[in-house]
């Protein structure tokens, strides 16, 4: 099934296709979330509430991009509402910390990845860290163009930003890393 017959049985609320429409995207839409999020049971969350979205939405898609750039944004977005609600929390703990249970903050992208081979576990654990220090739009450029193996353009449609906007943050992006890893690779 081509994307605009996916996208026609989609629109009709053909069960069928959204399962085909899952099978299709699910394993990138996880792990770009996954990479984004680096928690693997937000991540998951995360990408049903993507699916569900996509579902309910697709009779507004205009189809001016590709089905792979519009669900890649509705995932961004929905990553970026999960990092605010996170942040928001951690700010409401600090403050009152009896009120809400402490959260752990799980780096385990690098470990659920399986493009990370196990002797490179550690290492990408600490690369994923220091990348989820990263500015929020840096981060996802980063991640969507040097972790996904997205194009610059790609990217610049998903974030809806120029790719002079998308280069910059890039450019910004591995610069911060560079200071952030010194350490470790010198040591």
């Amino acid at each position: 099934m081509n994307e605009k017959e996916l996208i026609a049985r989609l629109k009709l609320g053909e069960e069928q296709a959204f399962k085909v429409l899952v099978e299709k995207y699910q394993d990138r839409v996880y792990y770009s979330v996954l990479n984004i999020l680096q928690n693997s049971s937000e991540a998951e969350d995360t990408a049903q509430e993507i699916f569900i979205q996509v579902f309910e939405s697709i009779k507004s898609f205009k189809e001016e991009s590709s089905l792979a750039t519009w669900i890649y944004r509705i995932g961004v977005r929905k990553a970026l509402e999960k990092i605010r609600k996170q942040k928001t929390r951690q700010r409401i703990n600090s403050i009152i910390p009896w009120w809400m249970p402490s959260e752990e903050k799980s780096v385990d992208a690098a470990y659920l990845n399986p493009g990370i081979g196990t002797e490179n576990k550690e290492k990408a654990a600490y690369l994923f860290k220091a990348i989820s220090e990263l500015p929020n739009n840096q981060r996802i450029a980063f991640t969507l163009i040097r972790v996904q193996g997205m194009k610059h353009e790609e990217t610049s449609e998903i974030m809806q930003l120029s790719i002079k906007a998308i280069e910059s943050l890039l450019s910004r992006a591995k610069e911060n890393l560079k200071n952030k890893l010194k350490y470790y690779y010198n040591s």
